[in-house]
């Protein structure tokens, strides 16, 4: 039986970090009955917008925190994630071209497409000139 999970979690934007957000977020998911094919594009769209913030947002050097709000009900899983790392709408980046994209040898560059694709929702704003806010929404069922 699915029941409504509230969670949050805050992490330093450290790398190794990574593991304790995809846990977190899994625990979450799982405690609120997503199924595991959802689960396992959820974590993986998670993954990509935490490395992005990690890397680019504080730009491996700047100490600074994540949060991580997860919330799941039966009808849907969102993931709201925070960061006072560099300013960066993700919804701003045009579309990769896929074949070029392969065609080039590239292994990065997809992250913003993969959220796009795996998930129903991305929704980015910039709060009060200090916070970026990164909101990833997949309806269940």
């Amino acid at each position: 039986m699915t029941t409504r999970v509230q969670r949050t979690l805050s992490v330093s934007n450290a790398t190794e970090n990574l593991s304790k957000v995809r846990t977190f977020v899994t625990e979450a998911m799982r405690d609120g009955g997503v199924g595991q094919e959802d689960e396992n594009r959820i974590i993986l769209a998670v993954d990509e917008a935490v490395s992005n913030i990690i890397e680019h947002a504080f730009e491996n050097t700047i100490q600074g925190i994540i949060k991580v709000d997860v919330e799941v009900d039966p009808s849907r899983c969102s993931i709201t994630i925070h960061d006072s790392g560099k300013r960066f709408d993700p919804l701003s980046v045009v579309p990769p071209d896929l074949e070029n994209h392969i065609r080039t040898g590239q292994k990065r560059g997809l992250g913003v497409f993969l959220m796009r694709q795996i998930m129903d929702e991305v929704h980015y704003h910039f709060k009060a000139d200090v916070e970026n806010v990164l909101t990833l929404i997949k309806n269940l069922g």
